[in-house]
């Protein structure tokens, strides 16, 4: 105010000063009448007043959109953008628009539905000219949005850490600018995306500003009343923003979507990254324990590795006794036979079959070739909401509350990634097809599943550490932190939710203590508390499906090998002097029972590499009859 009462004065005296005698007008000089005054200009003087109104004109706008704590940023937009035609070149998309395709596209609108009114976001002039050609019936709206700031990337939305515990700060996502909704309904959203052509195109803040404005503007409808999006890009937009199963229509780089606007609101409700943990969102405590029966499911899979029989197992046995009721779904392949079938049968689980999917980018009989099997998890389309969990970790607490959760909600593996050991997912043909469609062109930045979901998924939610917590000790852990996780391994009554094993598995391991100590590059792994946890939980189930659980001979020879060098080194640890008191050295499951013979050729060239004969028991007799297979699809 005292700006403008300054420069309202100014403008007083200046006209004052340049008031003339009655006298005759000079060369150059220009009449300039006014009612009040009657003065006359000088051409210069007559500049000078209008720079002085424009200025303060100016002023006042900037005062109109300085109204926040971000005056000075919401300026330097305004200046740049509306009055100087500046436009930020992360938010330029260089697509080829088809108007050809948005025709054709927008010909698949129900024949009821009427588009009066189209907003049309992040187009330029020519463009805008064009839409008026295509759909001439229809009101055009102009959106507006103020671009992300540019110190805003994927990092700062995607950190590595987060305070969970808030012990020391206040986890906050940065804010993005939201488009200000118009006062007449829009019945079509149009927006143009950038895609680059370098890998990282869809960790593109601008890219997921727009599609996360376009999102909101849908969702402030109020009522029942139908909003479609159409999105033009040549790169597919957020699969789990934009469900493949809401496609209408896409032609070329037309997509055109009618969302769900109640599950889009609760999903712009999440934090924009995972800079701050999403909580969930859904029916209330009562509603979920109401007895209802559910379309939802915990699921696993096995694929060529039948010694996570056992780790399924105890699995299963954790669920049940953390409480929860929900259905157990296993997918194998056909190298899992019948006996190791029965087993997970009398445990709980689901058996469905399926046929495998290669790793096209894995080499032949690598760790990796097979587990893109895990994309068959979005076939089992019987349930709407799937939580996956790896065959090796325990559930400590029930995580039931997950279901509320939206795809992908996972914890932290780190920096923008997400750790797929425990995830929620909703199972979806299209989205299954979507997997598939591009496994020859992305990059698995670990050459595995979890790489490649993390590149198709990069827009995620944060779901607490403590539901699949790593049993791990990193290099740089003092002894505080050391002595924190123990605790959190063997607390009683439970903190975890989730313990997930890395390193040996506990039941390829003697019982008596962990043998990731013998092995020096695992010692990281190793911890005898979270060891003797998965024990208990063993001891827990019945006889028979211990049995699953039995150590092979091969693998006994293993261990005790592991044993000596450990004790020719002499870890400082001393586990390799514990005497072994497993009553499994006693059980033999297959034809080679001396495995302390064993150790006189072992190491050998080409001789423990090979195969043995195992004869398998006769399968278990259970009532379990539920079985399945997606092996034709």
């Amino acid at each position: 105010m005292e700006a403008r009462r300054s420069i309202e004065d100014a403008c007083k005296r200046r006209l004052q000063k340049i008031k003339v005698k009655e006298v005759g007008v000079k060369p150059l000089q220009l009449p300039f009448q006014e009612k009040s005054t009657n003065c006359k200009f000088h051409p210069l003087k007559l500049v000078l007043f209008l720079i002085v109104i424009g200025t303060f004109f100016l002023i006042l706008s900037s005062n109109s959109v300085c109204q926040n704590k971000n005056a000075s940023d919401s300026r330097q937009h305004f200046v740049n953008r509306w009055i100087w035609g500046a436009s930020d070149p992360r938010y330029i998309s260089d697509v080829d628009i088809s108007w050809e395709e948005i025709s054709q596209v927008l010909e698949q609108l129900p024949e009821k539905k009427v588009v009066e009114n189209i907003g049309l976001l992040n187009f330029d002039e020519d463009e805008i000219i064009e839409w008026r050609q295509v759909v001439p019936s229809a009101n055009q709206t102009v959106l507006h949005l103020d671009y992300a700031e540019k110190n805003i990337t994927w990092e700062t939305l995607y950190p590595e850490w987060i305070d969970e515990e808030q012990e020391n700060e206040v986890p906050s996502c940065p804010s993005l600018p939201k488009l200000e909704v118009p006062r007449t309904r829009i019945d079509l959203i149009a927006v143009k995306l950038p895609c680059r052509n370098e890998g990282n195109w869809s960790r593109d803040v601008a890219r997921l500003h727009l599609q996360l404005a376009a999102g909101g503007l849908a969702s402030s409808v109020k009522g029942k009343h139908p909003v479609h999006l159409l999105f033009i890009t040549k790169c597919f937009p957020i699969p789990n923003l934009y469900r493949c199963n809401e496609l209408v229509a896409r032609k070329g780089n037309a997509w055109l979507y009618k969302p769900d606007l109640s599950v889009l609101r609760e999903k712009l409700q999440l934090p924009v990254g995972s800079c701050e943990l999403a909580l969930p969102f859904g029916k209330t405590a009562e509603e979920e324990h109401s007895g209802s029966k559910r379309r939802e499911a915990y699921a696993t899979i096995l694929h060529s590795a039948h010694v996570y029989v056992c780790g399924a197992i105890a699995a299963a046995q954790s669920i049940r006794m953390a409480g929860s009721r929900r259905d157990l779904v296993i997918l194998v392949d056909d190298s899992i036979g019948e006996y190791h079938r029965s087993g997970l049968e009398a445990a709980g689980w689901q058996v469905r079959t399926i046929q495998r999917i290669r790793n096209p980018k894995a080499e032949k009989d690598a760790y990796n070739e097979w587990n893109y099997s895990k994309f068959r998890l979005w076939q089992l389309t019987d349930y709407d909401k799937i939580i996956f969990i790896d065959a090796d970790l325990l559930i400590l607490r029930n995580i039931d509350i997950l279901f509320r959760m939206p795809q992908i909600s996972a914890t932290g593996n780190n920096g923008t990634l997400f750790n797929s050991g425990v995830m929620v997912i909703e199972p979806s043909n299209c989205t299954f097809q979507l997997l598939m469609d591009h496994i020859n062109e992305i990059e698995s930045y670990n050459g595995g599943d979890q790489g490649y979901l993390n590149e198709i998924f990069t827009w995620w939610h944060r779901i607490p550490k403590h539901m699949n917590f790593l049993k791990n000790f990193w290099i740089g852990d003092d002894e505080v932190v050391k002595a924190k996780k123990t605790h959190l391994f063997g607390a009683e009554p439970p903190i975890l939710y989730v313990l997930h094993y890395l390193g040996y598995k506990p039941w390829l391991c003697f019982r008596d203590y962990d043998c990731n100590w013998n092995v020096d590059i695992l010692q990281e792994f190793a911890s005898d508390v979270a060891h003797h946890k998965w024990w208990k939980v063993h001891d827990a189930m019945p006889e028979q499906l211990q049995d699953f659980c039995l150590l092979r001979s091969k693998q006994k020879a293993q261990l005790e090998w592991d044993r000596r060098e450990a004790e020719k080194a002499k870890y400082v640890d001393g586990h390799w002097k514990i005497k072994i008191k497993d009553r499994r050295l006693k059980r033999c499951t297959d034809r080679l029972c001396n495995w302390k013979g064993m150790l006189k050729h072992w190491g050998q060239k080409n001789w423990t590499d090979d195969p043995f004969f195992h004869p398998s028991p006769p399968t278990l007799k259970t009532n379990k009859t539920k079985t399945a297979s997606l092996s034709g699809i």
